[in-house]
């Protein structure tokens, strides 16, 4: 198939009626990414929407199945932006996302300032260890570590991007949740739903999402909890939902 390149794959999204290109030594989306795509608020027939950190592109992909607005995915990896541009040429939606190679420390300067109702995120989660700890494969280091971006960059750029009252939606681990929290209001989005995510009843949470609005009034809401299995290790009715539409 011309789509694809040695060592990738053509993966079904699930419950979408799309296909994605992955490669197990550069990229794959993981549940947090699908996670993220249901969570966040988006408007449904128009509107101007952005994906930081897109990896192969897996979020835009996801959002254009809720939203008929205007979908923008940055990632900074060569390799995984050209797997992004391909999945959307694959799937005949050049028309409905773009993809941008680029920073977004930097992206202010492509993109301006306030011109997205909606800015989701899927950062790196751990910090940068030593030399000796990170993973030899570059692709997926970068994906996983703070070695390009740290959580306060991608707050800082999801904050310059939004729109006044507009939607900044990230995913993360509980265990930055003050962090995003105290980050999140440094730079004027106000926290408005929470949600944690449980691998199964009786199991501490390992996925938060959260959800601001730029300059909006302090009013949180912790959502109930959502949990992946069920006591079988079975997917929950409400995970079944999500991953497959049931």
């Amino acid at each position: 198939m011309d789509f694809l390149k040695e060592g990738e794959r053509l993966d079904y999204l699930l419950a979408e009626d799309l296909r994605i290109i992955q490669s197990p030594a550069v990229f794959s989306f993981s549940l947090d990414a699908v996670l993220l795509a249901r969570f966040v608020y988006v408007p449904i027939q128009k509107g101007n929407l952005i994906d930081l950190c897109s990896g192969n592109g897996v979020i835009p992909l996801f959002l254009s199945t809720r939203t008929k607005g205007a979908i923008t995915g940055v990632e900074i990896q060569e390799r995984l932006h050209d797997m992004a541009v391909r999945s959307i040429e694959y799937n005949k939606l050049q028309g409905r996302i773009e993809m941008i190679r680029g920073d977004i420390k930097e992206i202010h300067q492509v993109l301006g300032y306030g011109k997205f109702d909606v800015v989701t995120c899927n950062p790196p989660y751990f910090p940068t260890p030593s030399r000796e700890e990170i993973n030899e494969n570059e692709h997926l280091a970068i994906a996983r570590h703070e070695i390009l971006c740290t959580l306060e960059d991608a707050i800082k750029a999801s904050s310059g991007l939004a729109k006044q009252g507009g939607k900044v939606a990230f995913v993360h681990r509980p265990g930055r949740f003050l962090d995003i929290v105290t980050l999140m209001r440094k730079y004027k989005l106000e926290p408005k739903r929470v949600q944690f995510v449980y691998p199964k009843a009786g199991k501490e949470a390992n996925t938060l999402l959260v959800e601001a609005v730029k300059n909006g009034n302090p009013d949180l809401k912790i959502l109930p909890p959502l949990f992946v299995y069920n006591e079988e290790n079975e997917y929950t009715p409400e995970m079944r939902e999500i991953l497959y539409g049931e």
